[in-house]
């Protein structure tokens, strides 16, 4: 049996999804009933809230993971990836928690995944960037020309909250950021290292607040970390086949794997007389770090 014919086992095995969240109680619970179908691990890292995120991400289903203050969505990133990855999974795909990415489009993530071996994929916005807030767009401009400067390609959204990451890459990367510049150090650290990194056109959802951007405070924070990123500019060479083992490289991504979840992804059918999985979840409950 191929790994297409055991679409569901796979999906299940490789893939879990990580939501960061704070005090987004209205929109948790939705997300993770909309991401149910399409993953059937989900932890919502909920990084101090004052609001009822917890309770909402647990009876929509979530394993929720509670920091007892708040920490930057950094840290709920280094959380929620770090549980993914002790947890055995291969793979993470992140989505905001203000209900601004569509579980939809995950099938597109998952494909380009498997059809380019990239090890980090990231949710493109600017096809539609007239949609996103005017702060949040202008600011996302800003940092995606600065980051293709340094990176020597262009980046048309660094500031996408929608990826799709494969973790042992991940860990292998120094990552230190804490708050929203946490964006921009993954994708540089994983050019740095010369990993490819691919994106795939996604929807655009209004968000159901305002931004949390602080323009000063957020802005000097990010040029701080600009100052730290090593120069010269990274370069521009292609990288190597994701398939190739080179010494101290990380583990190559299984693309047949991922071919074969995302195609169970589109047809969410299985041919008859195919065997059964079973699917065990991890119990929905709520762990204070």
């Amino acid at each position: 049996m191929d790994f297409v014919d055991a679409g569901d086992y796979v999906i299940a095995v490789i893939c879990a999804a990580v939501i960061p969240c704070f005090n987004e109680a209205e929109t948790v619970g939705p997300l993770v009933l909309a991401l149910r179908p399409y993953l059937p691990w989900i932890m919502v890292v909920d990084d101090g809230s004052t609001d009822d995120t917890a309770m909402k991400a647990k009876d929509a289903g979530a394993t929720v993971v509670r920091h007892e203050r708040n920490r930057g969505k950094g840290a709920a990133f280094q959380t929620g990836l770090s549980h993914a990855l002790n947890l055995g999974f291969d793979w993470a795909a992140t989505l905001d928690g203000d209900g601004q990415h569509s579980p939809a489009d995950l099938p597109a993530l998952l494909q380009c995944a498997g059809e380019t071996g990239a090890p980090l994929i990231i949710g493109n916005r600017m096809h539609q960037a007239e949609a996103m807030p005017w702060l949040r767009r202008c600011a996302n401009h800003w940092m995606s020309r600065k980051l293709s400067q340094r990176a020597r390609r262009h980046l048309p959204d660094t500031q996408s909250g929608f990826r799709l990451i494969h973790l042992q890459t991940w860990a292998s990367l120094p990552l230190s950021a804490r708050r929203f510049e946490v964006e921009s150090e993954m994708l540089m650290a994983f050019l740095a290292a010369n990993r490819s990194v691919e994106f795939v056109p996604v929807q655009v959802i209004a968000a159901a607040r305002k931004s949390r951007i602080r323009p000063f405070a957020d802005t000097v924070r990010w040029l701080k970390w600009w100052r730290k990123i090593a120069k010269p500019a990274l370069s521009p060479r292609p990288s190597p086949p994701m398939g190739a083992r080179e010494r101290g490289c990380p583990r190559p991504v299984n693309n047949a794997r991922l071919v074969g979840a995302r195609l169970f992804l589109q047809s969410r059918e299985k041919p008859d007389g195919l065997p059964k999985f079973e699917i065990s979840r991890p119990p929905a409950v709520v762990q204070k770090i």
